[in-house]
């Protein structure tokens, strides 16, 4: 194996009820979890979303209703999916944008601190749009050399995204190996928050991107302008983002 791990590398792959991070669900998850030496585990199971299924969303994935009506709920596995990521860094397929702050704003919903601090975060997809910019499907077939049979299937997409991986590292010498490099390679933002309603100046300090107050400092916003904190608050936004903007609100208070 080429990639040189200190700790476990979670591969993840979601489907759910729709792409809304606040609001959607998770219908299914699945893991691959990939050991320092090598030893690999898969989990994967569906989930009661606790609401309908769009129609538009069965016919991504091919779940129902039906399929998941006696299965548990996410509040009831997160206590058990949060140790069993514990401790672990995190590799998906898109997942900076979509399956990390979904999965984040469930655990919230479920009131089990998902701790992100100190995890690297390596999105398959980002390397692949920097070297060849298609889809899964495609990424798959280039590097792999294969089809990809059962496509938004949760556990084909995340065995996948592991293959391509390590079919990733063998064709470009220049992709780091140890997980530091990797990560900031296949994340080229510099997000505070999942979202990246926050983002980090050459200074290392948090400037808002997005809204009327686009590339200003979020301390001078928030202490010029009171209430856009509360609106932050009350509006329709992850809740690591909030987490993010209280940070800085508690960090004034100083």
């Amino acid at each position: 194996m080429k990639l040189k791990l200190t700790r476990p590398l979670v591969f993840f792959d979601l489907e759910t009820t729709g792409t809304n991070i606040t609001h959607d669900r998770i219908v299914e998850i699945s893991i691959v979890k990939l050991m320092p030496d090598g030893t690999v585990v898969e989990r994967s199971r569906r989930l009661n979303p606790e609401m309908p299924i769009p129609a538009e969303a069965t016919a991504v994935h091919h779940i129902t209703d039906d399929d998941v009506a006696g299965e548990p709920t996410f509040r009831q596995v997160a206590a058990s999916l949060s140790k069993l990521l514990q401790g672990c860094d995190i590799a998906g397929f898109n997942s900076n944008r979509f399956d990390i702050p979904l999965l984040d704003q469930e655990f919230h919903r479920a009131g089990v601190d998902f701790d992100l601090n100190g995890v690297r975060f390596v999105d398959v997809q980002t390397i692949y749009h920097k070297k060849e910019p298609r889809t899964l499907v495609a990424a798959y077939r280039y590097y792999c050399g294969k089809e990809l049979e059962e496509a938004h299937s949760a556990l084909a997409d995340t065995r996948a995204t592991m293959e391509v991986l390590m079919a990733q590292l063998d064709v470009y010498d220049d992709l780091p190996v140890e997980l530091d490099g990797l990560s900031e390679f296949a994340n080229p933002n510099r997000n505070v928050d999942l979202l990246g309603r926050l983002i980090y100046d050459d200074n290392k300090r948090e400037v808002i991107n997005f809204g009327k107050y686009k590339g200003r400092l979020a301390e001078e916003v928030l202490a010029s302008d009171p209430g856009y904190y509360n609106w932050i608050m009350q509006g329709d936004f992850a809740q690591n983002t909030k987490n993010a903007f209280t940070r800085i609100k508690m960090r004034l208070k100083k």
